[in-house]
């Protein structure tokens, strides 16, 4: 049974234009989604998932199974992540930081409160290991199910639940130590 994505990989390999770009807008949260979870920055995020993308139609005819396009394109995104990560290892690592406007808020302290929880968010996430931020940001933010998910990552379902269990309790146990240190 061929899929609504294989029949679009087949009519982009034919010059369908409109085809790659639904198949873009398919897949370009996940895509996004383990670029950053690789790079951990959204500004090169952002451009490792625009260069998987003209890499994938640049080599659209490598994809063997039109029907497994998903998984393919992911694989890019990961290795070309993987890449621009191992070009910048001098470079260290920023945590994601809420960008100051000088505007007014209706409750500066809800503002200030929320920043100071991404900030407790981004710097956990930073602490599990790449494997688990993925599944976390594929499974809770992007939606996808667990099978999904192992035929992303190239993992197995039983495994993809296993890193999202240890993840999300490695994140409860770092948030929680960070609350604690607050209080004295």
């Amino acid at each position: 049974m061929r899929s609504d994505t294989g029949e679009l990989v087949r009519s982009a390999r034919a010059g369908d234009t409109a085809a790659f770009e639904q198949l873009v807008r398919r897949h370009l949260r996940a895509a996004y989604s383990v670029a950053f979870a690789v790079t951990n920055d959204p500004n090169d995020a952002e451009d490792v998932t625009q260069d998987a993308f003209i890499a994938a139609l640049e080599r659209l005819d490598e994809c063997h199974d039109p029907d497994r396009f998903s998984g393919w394109l992911l694989r890019i995104v990961r290795n070309r992540a993987l890449n621009l990560r191992r070009s910048q290892a001098v470079r260290s690592a920023q945590p994601l930081s809420d960008v100051v406007e000088a505007r007014s808020s209706s409750n500066p302290e809800r503002d200030t409160d929320r920043s100071l929880l991404r900030e407790e968010l981004t710097t956990a996430m930073n602490e599990l290991t790449e494997t688990q931020r993925q599944v976390v940001l594929l499974h809770d933010l992007e939606g996808y199910r667990h099978r999904e998910i192992g035929d992303l990552l190239g993992i197995s379902e039983g495994a993809s639940r296993f890193h999202l269990s240890t993840a999300r309790a490695a994140l409860r146990g770092l948030l929680n130590d960070g609350q604690k240190g607050d209080t004295i």
